[in-house]
């Protein structure tokens, strides 16, 4: 019997990482570190992630199977959870990757690679994805896209010369704002962003300019993927790709579309306080609760499923008459998959 699946996160030190995630969404972070990643939900086949031998895969928090892996509950019971959603490879791995970035200090600019150069080069995967702001610094920023007429060979004298900013849009960022970064689109995270992040499951990324930091584990310069990032930059749409937003409004909620690609949506969902309503989907779809407290229940499950702040679900293809009851006004960002 399905429910609303909540999962164990996996918290990954970075350099440019902070505490912000504890203290804006009550995440519990390992004392004395900097905290750049909350993985929230995510399915990687053995060798992917550091090396791994085996599967590394989002370990379920609540109900009847708690401390399972996202991948082995998939194995046993396939379309009872994914739906007709489609799993990658051979592997059958789950198709989303849902993180959380506190970005106390910059990112790197960077791209990843799209179809085409995975294609040639095996052990690279592809990589696009949403940035939706949480919260912001006064005057924070992102990059994104090359700035017009920029070539392959002024962006590559702009990497030896070490003015890269030059050559990239630069946006200020506020909470609500949400980025759509296609595959070989140039990109960077700017310091005092914590956004939430949707995207294919990848970890591939060529550096092309890290603004001259020192790695404090080894005392050098980070490796930049000089001639990798030259090979997958889109020089001829220039990555300033904007994605029109579409609201539709009801009397007790709102949602309005963020971003629609080949690989997942993304929207947004207000709720008031008090509703109480059929969740009205037989696909997969996951929940990244932004504001607010809610519960679901599942006919023949005895518990509900309480949701909050700070709390990513998965909730199940196949639910028997499964119920959202908003305690308070709630905000949550909703992500479904492109039927093909």
């Amino acid at each position: 019997m399905f429910y609303p699946l909540k999962f164990k996160p996996r918290m990954v030190e970075k350099m440019w990482g902070g505490r912000r995630l504890e203290t804006a969404l009550g995440k519990s972070l390992p004392a004395g570190k900097l905290i750049g990643e909350s993985w929230e939900l995510y399915d990687f086949p053995p060798g992917v992630i550091e090396g791994s031998g085996e599967w590394v895969s989002s370990e379920i928090a609540n109900g009847a199977l708690r401390g399972r892996s996202l991948h082995s509950v998939i194995s046993e019971f396939g379309r009872a959870v994914h739906g007709d959603v489609a799993l990658l490879g051979p592997d059958r791995q789950f198709p989303i990757l849902i993180k959380y970035l506190d970005a106390k200090e910059n990112l790197s600019v960077q791209v990843h690679p799209d179809e085409g150069y995975t294609r040639g080069h095996p052990g690279t995967y592809v990589k696009s994805e949403a940035w939706y702001v949480v919260e912001n610094d006064a005057g924070a920023k992102l990059y994104k896209g090359l700035k017009g007429g920029v070539t392959r060979e002024a962006f590559g004298e702009a990497i030896k010369g070490g003015t890269v900013e030059e050559m990239i849009h630069a946006a200020v960022a506020k909470r609500g704002d949400c980025f759509y970064l296609a595959s070989g689109t140039v990109h960077g995270l700017g310091a005092g962003l914590l956004v939430a992040e949707v995207q294919t499951p990848s970890d591939t990324t060529f550096r092309v300019f890290d603004f001259n930091r020192v790695d404090p584990g080894s005392g050098r310069l980070r490796k930049l993927h000089v001639e990798e990032a030259l090979e997958c930059i889109d020089f001829e749409g220039g990555g300033e790709v904007g994605q029109a937003r579409s609201h539709v409004a009801g009397v007790f909620t709102t949602v309005s579309r963020l971003v629609r690609c080949p690989y997942f949506i993304l929207e947004k969902v207000r709720f008031r306080e008090g509703i109480e309503e059929r969740v009205p989907y037989d696909q997969p779809v996951v929940w990244m609760m932004l504001e607010g407290k809610a519960e679901v229940r599942v006919e023949g499950v005895k518990e509900a499923v309480e949701l909050g702040k700070g709390d990513t679900v998965l909730l199940p293809a196949e639910m028997r008459n499964p119920k959202i009851k908003t305690k308070s006004d709630c905000v949550w960002l909703e992500i479904t998959f492109p039927m093909k």
